[in-house]
């Protein structure tokens, strides 16, 4: 009995985060605005943003007094259409005169674009245009521009508008055939990035550009042929931004019968623009439909209420609001819709006592995360409601016993890495550990090292918007493992060397070292940087700290511990965290499964339905290169996996740590051991967070990065105590790996610029040269990591990738050309490597080339260019330099 009741308790421990119901909710505060009363806001106004401003339309008004929501196939010649437009600053209100020509039209398509505002197609004089107007508010001179832009094709009744890429996109309704339009608006802008906003420049776009046909949008059924007021939004998908296409309204013939009554439609669509425009065409993506938990299906959203208007909102979500006050979102990476309930702390949309619904209108816009809606009260259809949206996350619980845990292990923590501060005797104590390191230890270090808190947050984040295509490219390490082991590392060892680039003077001369030097430093800065930012990004997601006081955080234990406790104490804290992320990694996929109707069955399932266990893109295209396709993935990952075990600082200076080159080898293996299977662990754990969020929408926070769904999963879904431990783990793992570059760039500094040159003329004053650099790298790395903290980087793993090719790449082919010729020269070195960083820049700046693929175009640029450079340069001196032991070919044997 008492086993049972044990047992029990444990599970429901387990479960305990599951219980829990903390969704986001949907918050509406009213607007006090200045002479309100005599505002007169109509059907089909439109609201937009130009710098501290709102811009209200009049639209149109029902001298009826209609109550309920008009649609623009209902608007007579009797309604009232004004030609003033309202700006609100504040709570004051200018009134301005702006005819339908210029702009101020009825359930016309309105978007920003530069801080101004497009308005295309809509009513005028209560007949559809094609007119396009540029609208330039202007605060210091009270003055409202209009600039006529190319007219559309075809007119529109009440068509939609996104803009991507400086494209304008416009869907009309099936009045105009439903077509779909797009007009390059790159025209418009000058070489500062800004619009031109003077007439003669805009007369002349106008003059020169048209808009471009593309693919119509399909009915959503053919037996009512007419559909109108299907709204546009941009969000990313998990593999790039597309255009969607959701709500609108169908009417059973072409003209709108006597009952005026509609069918909401509940069909959506999605359009990559960066597809194949001529071959393009809308993917259908099921219906509107909301989870029914009481029966354990999804059900219809009701056929009678119809989505009026969309904003993308975060990195992945898309919230709709409905004529009958509900607010849903989409979250277009999973494809599941939830709704948000009004929260009752404020003012809000269904008043219970009455019932009665107050109408958001048909345009509602987000700026800066501030959403401003119109809405029409029931009693009164002719007066402005200026309202303020607002989303209520659920409050931060991290609680008191997860951040004792956290603080306790970062505690034990800095203590285990100053309880080496005593051991540093000398240079080589500090930089090499005496050479005394267990095999074991170096491997989890290497591990530590190349991975670290990317790996346990930012990829599960990248596994969870896509499939597993990367994971051939992580095992690639695998591949590589042997070339580090028969080739690089007796280099190094034959050497004895305590920086990588003193090989590299040996081989060439100090010129080409010291460029090497300073080139790995600005890799390592930067790496600081984005690991503590990703860290620290996902950590405020779920903790008390803000990103910046995490940093600080960071930056600060590790200065104490690294600075005072050399490489052993780097080492073994690595080797401590190896431990606590893999089994906090196993737990967690653990518990994710568990939260899942179907366990482990619903995993497979799910990942087998929606195709995110797909690991080749077999993709052999011209364009190819710029896409994961499996030779990218192939050659990209061998590339990234070279360059770090052939020119990286912080994995060849564990090659020196052991005390003789069998345990080196036994460290590599085992770290190559350790990465294959944990790899595929975090793959899983992405996937299983796909599944659990596609099944639990609700409790997904739509305002958090994507880099932020591990570690929010962590704190709000973990057992208490758990939760803090693994996370502590998380930000002790990003400071193992500021600590590792903190070590490594100063024993470069150190071993390359100064002991050279006999700057500092005792072992004492390196030592305390040792200390201070550490110190001055740690202050630099920090503040990187503070310049980092950017939330509009998508994704930090896709830009960690970046960095490793933009300098590691060219590094790795500098070492490639050395050991693998004999007539490569430092002339040829120096070209290679030039060659290396400008061919990775171009990639980069032109984009003719996935940033996967950067370190492998470096390492063959390198290669090729300083051969042929080596060869034209050919000297007597240079050919006939000892290479001993500095070539494959030459190299002595173990």
């Amino acid at each position: 009995m008492i086993n049972k009741i044990l047992k029990s308790a444990f599970i429901l421990t387990l479960m305990t985060p599951f219980l829990i119901h903390a969704q986001t909710s949907i918050q509406w505060q009213e607007i006090n605005v200045t002479s309100a009363d005599k505002i007169n806001i109509g059907y089909g106004s439109f609201i937009s943003h130009q710098s501290n401003s709102l811009l209200i339309s009049p639209g149109i008004r029902d001298l009826a007094a209609k109550q309920d929501p008009v649609i623009a196939e209902q608007i007579r010649d009797s309604n009232v259409q004004s030609e003033v437009i309202y700006i609100v600053d504040d709570s004051n209100v200018t009134a301005t005169s702006l005819s339908a020509e210029q702009g101020n039209r009825a359930f016309a398509a309105v978007t920003s674009f530069q801080g101004a505002t497009l308005v295309t197609g809509g009513l005028a004089k209560h007949k559809a245009t094609n007119l396009v107007n540029l609208l330039m508010w202007d605060g210091r001179s009270k003055t409202l521009h209009s600039y006529p832009l190319p007219a559309l094709p075809n007119t529109a009744t009440s068509p939609s508008s996104v803009v991507f890429d400086n494209v304008l996109y416009v869907l009309t309704s099936t009045d105009a055939n439903n077509q779909f339009y797009a007009l390059d608006l790159n025209g418009l802008i000058n070489t500062e990035g800004q619009l031109f906003g003077s007439e003669n420049a805009v007369n002349k776009y106008t003059r020169i550009n048209s808009w471009k046909t593309l693919a119509s949008l399909p009915l959503a059924s053919s037996n009512m042929p007419y559909q109108n007021g299907i709204k546009l939004a941009v969000q990313n998908d998990g593999a790039g931004e597309k255009i969607f296409a959701i709500g609108g309204y169908q009417l059973p013939i072409n003209k709108i019968d006597s009952t005026k009554t509609f069918l909401g439609l509940t069909s959506q669509w999605k359009f990559d623009p960066k597809g194949n425009i001529n071959a393009n065409q809308w993917q259908s993506i099921g219906t509107v439909t909301l989870p029914n938990k009481k029966a354990n299906q999804t059900t219809d959203q009701a056929a009678n209420e119809r989505i009026s208007s969309l904003i993308s909102f975060g990195q992945s979500h898309i919230l709709a609001f409905t004529d009958q006050g509900n607010t849903l979102s989409f979250n277009a990476i999973t494809s599941t819709w939830t709704k948000y309930l009004a929260d009752k702390s404020g003012d809000i949309l269904i008043r219970e006592n009455t019932k009665k619904i107050q109408y958001v209108s048909e345009n509602i816009i987000s700026d800066n995360g501030v959403i401003y809606a119109l809405n029409h009260s029931t009693d009164n259809t002719r007066s402005l409601r200026l309202w303020q949206v607002s989303l209520i996350q659920p409050e931060k619980n991290f609680g008191w016993v997860n951040m004792t845990v956290l603080v306790t292990y970062l505690i034990c923590v800095v203590l285990l890495g100053l309880f080496f501060v005593f051991k540093n005797r000398n240079t080589d104590d500090y930089f090499r550990g005496g050479q005394s390191i267990p095999w074991w230890a170096a491997a989890c270090s290497i591990y530590a090292t190349m991975l670290s808190s990317l790996t346990y947050v930012a990829l599960p984040a990248v596994v969870y918007q896509s499939n597993w295509v990367l994971l051939i490219g992580i095992w690639m390490i695998v591949a590589v493992a042997p070339l580090a082991i028969y080739v690089a590392m007796p280099f190094f060892r034959q050497i004895d060397a305590t920086s990588a680039y003193e090989y590299l003077s040996k081989r060439f001369n100090m010129s080409v070292r010291l460029f090497a030097s300073g080139l790995f430093t600005l890799f390592h800065l930067g790496r600081m940087g984005i690991v503590m930012a990703l860290t620290a990004l996902s950590l405020s997601a779920v903790t008390p700290l803000s990103a910046s006081d995490s940093v600080l955080i960071m930056g600060g234990l590790c200065l104490i511990y690294c600075t005072m406790g050399g490489i052993e104490a780097v080492i073994w804290t690595d080797t401590l965290q190896t431990f606590v992320l893999i089994l906090g990694a196993i737990a967690c996929f653990v518990i994710i499964v568990a939260g899942l109707d179907g366990g482990f069955a619903e995993f497979i399932s799910i990942g087998l339905r929606d195709d995110k266990f797909t690991m080749v893109n077999v993709d052999f295209s011209l364009d190819s290169m710029t896409t994961l396709s499996i030779w990218v993935i192939v050659i990209g990952g061998i590339g990234q996996n070279l360059s770090s075990y052939t020119a990286d600082q912080a994995v060849v200076q564990r090659y020196m740590v052991t005390k003789n080159p069998s345990d080196a080898r036994k460290s590599i293996w085992a770290n190559a051991i350790i990465a294959a299977p944990s790899a595929l662990l975090f793959f899983c754990i992405g996937t299983a967070l796909y599944a659990f969020y596609q099944t639990h929408p609700e409790k997904l926070d739509p305002s958090i990065q994507i880099d932020q769904i591990f570690p929010t999963f962590i704190a709000t879904e973990l057992p208490i105590g758990i939760a803090g431990l693994i996370v502590a783990g998380i930000f002790a793992a990003a400071q193992s790996t500021v600590s590792t570059s903190m070590n490594s760039i100063a024993t470069t500094v150190v071993t390359d610029f100064i002991r050279p040159f006999n700057i500092v003329k005792t072992e004492k004053g390196y030592m305390n040269a040792a200390r201070w650099l550490t110190f001055i790298m740690g202050i630099l790395g920090t503040l990187a990591g503070l310049i980092f903290i950017d939330p509009e980087i998508r994704s930090l793993m896709e830009a960690y990738f970046k960095v490793i090719g933009m300098f590691m790449g060219a590094l790795g082919g500098l070492f490639v050309l050395g050991a693998l010729t004999k007539k490569a020269n430092s002339f040829g070195a120096i070209s290679g490597i030039l060659a290396g960083v400008t061919t990775m820049v171009s990639a980069w700046q032109l984009g003719w080339a996935d940033g996967y693929l950067y370190a492998t175009i470096g390492i063959i640029s390198c290669l090729v260019v300083g051969y042929i450079a080596s060869l034209l340069t050919q000297t007597a001196n240079s050919s006939n330099k000892d290479l001993t032991g500095l070539t494959l070919y030459t190299m002595r044997s173990a």
